[in-house]
């Protein structure tokens, strides 16, 4: 399969970038908060809270996003979208209380709601069918790798020039990537005078057919069971990202000791494990889509099998001994997690008509984010009633993901009349 040296491969790139440096700046609060809970004097439950209202607007955003996606154009969506998010990120170095960070927020969390259904939307417009999970999963491996920067990053700049300055420099970078954005992506491949008439038809060959007639309504398609079980497992996914996200820093210098530099460096391994699985898992179910010609069964065999080996670490990381095995079934529970980061996308392009990919993504995602809102608080409640103990939460993530994983088993199934894969659109 060719992967490089087409222009689709570089909008890709740039999603890849946009991931980034969206995660970093996501996970940016996460790494300053000893020092925000210090100067802003926020208690544990307060602190969840914090983490936990970015999720208010990013989740109503994922939708809003995916449906604006389906209608003005993903390319147009992301440029506002990353522009809205750096300048957010920007305004957290300006906050002065417990209420004006929580403003802001808020607003960053609108701003970064969009991105994932907006990539998975353009993914449909570039790719045939047999590289779609591949080049889901590439464009949004730049997530976990922005995650794993956030630490050394913002760790180096918070204790050399202060934490508020860290938001600043994020935010500068993320406004650069926008500029480039909007001047080098078009939103189909046609539309770019840079694509050659040979990408165009290799595209084209293997893209589902238009549809005739009037298109489906989105509410039936947002009722049906496997977008639902789909949106359920991608919540369990979710909560174990969200959890990690949010807590195990903090986790790692309240109940484990460590120091802010070595925090710093430890919570980057499970986001570089993360990265690789991310950057495989669309491969691998690429890889068995070829071979077997059934995408849906391909992609639900990554996921049920990789998320449930992530409940399984996560619930076990809470009760280990030492840190090094908590942050080594941590790690494991992160690269398993993310191996099926890109199938819940992938199985929203293979069940679902191209002009409601937004929507129904948005739907997907919107669902999935509201882990966002519950993982963080229910945590800090949690460790805040036991008195410090984090085992309980760690043991909810692995059960939530379970469940999930479960109801993907269970509940979705190839559309009647799927077509298989022929050997000449297996071809590479």
């Amino acid at each position: 399969m060719k992967l490089f040296g087409t222009v689709r491969w570089a909008v890709v790139g740039l999603l890849f970038l946009g991931g980034m440096i969206n995660y970093l700046d996501r996970a940016a609060l996460s790494v300053a908060a000893p020092f925000l809970t210090k100067e802003l004097s926020l208690s544990p439950s307060e602190l969840g809270i914090v983490f936990s209202v970015f999720f208010f607007g990013y989740a109503a955003f994922c939708f809003i996003g995916g449906y604006a996606s389906d209608r003005f154009g993903a390319r147009n969506v992301f440029g506002v979208a990353s522009i809205v998010w750096s300048v957010f990120c920007g305004l957290t170095a300006t906050v002065f209380s417990f209420t004006s960070l929580l403003v802001v927020r808020v607003i960053f969390g609108m701003g970064e709601g969009p991105y994932g259904s907006a990539a998975n939307k353009l993914v449909s417009n570039w790719f045939p069918r047999r590289q779609q999970a591949t080049a889901v999963g590439w464009a949004n491996a730049g997530t976990p790798l922005g995650g794993a920067l956030a630490g050394p990053l913002v760790g180096f700049i918070a204790l050399t020039w202060g934490w508020r300055v860290s938001f600043v420099i994020i935010a500068a970078i993320g406004l650069c990537w926008s500029v480039v954005w909007i001047l080098a992506v078009t939103e189909r491949p046609e539309q770019n005078h840079h694509v050659s008439v040979a990408e165009l038809s290799e595209i084209a060959a293997d893209q589902e057919p238009s549809r005739t007639g009037p298109p489906i309504p989105l509410g039936s398609l947002l009722t049906r069971p496997a977008v639902l079980a789909t949106a359920f497992a991608f919540f369990g996914y979710a909560y174990i990202l969200y959890f990690f996200l949010s807590w195990f820093p903090t986790y790692l210098t309240n109940a484990r000791h460590l120091s802010l530099q070595s925090m710093s460096f430890v919570s980057t391994i499970p986001w570089l494990l993360g990265f690789v699985g991310l950057a495989a898992g669309g491969s691998v179910s690429d890889a068995i889509f070829r071979i077997t010609g059934n995408a849906v069964g391909a992609r639900k065999l990554v996921l049920v099998g990789a998320l449930l080996i992530a409940a399984i670490c996560v619930a076990l990381a809470g009760s280990v001994d030492t840190v090094q095995a908590a942050v080594a079934l941590m790690a494991v529970s992160v690269f398993f997690m993310y191996l099926t980061g890109n199938t819940y996308w992938a199985i929203i392009l293979d069940t679902v008509d191209k002009d409601r990919v937004g929507g129904v993504g948005g739907f997907v995602h919107l669902i999935a984010n509201t882990a966002g809102i519950v993982a963080p608080s229910v945590t800090g409640f949690m460790v805040q009633a036991t008195g410090g103990s984090y085992a309980g939460a760690f043991g909810l993530a692995g059960a939530i993901a379970v469940l999930g994983a479960l109801s993907v088993a269970v509940f979705v199934r190839a559309p009647a009349g799927s077509p298989r894969l022929t050997q000449a659109t297996t071809r590479a």
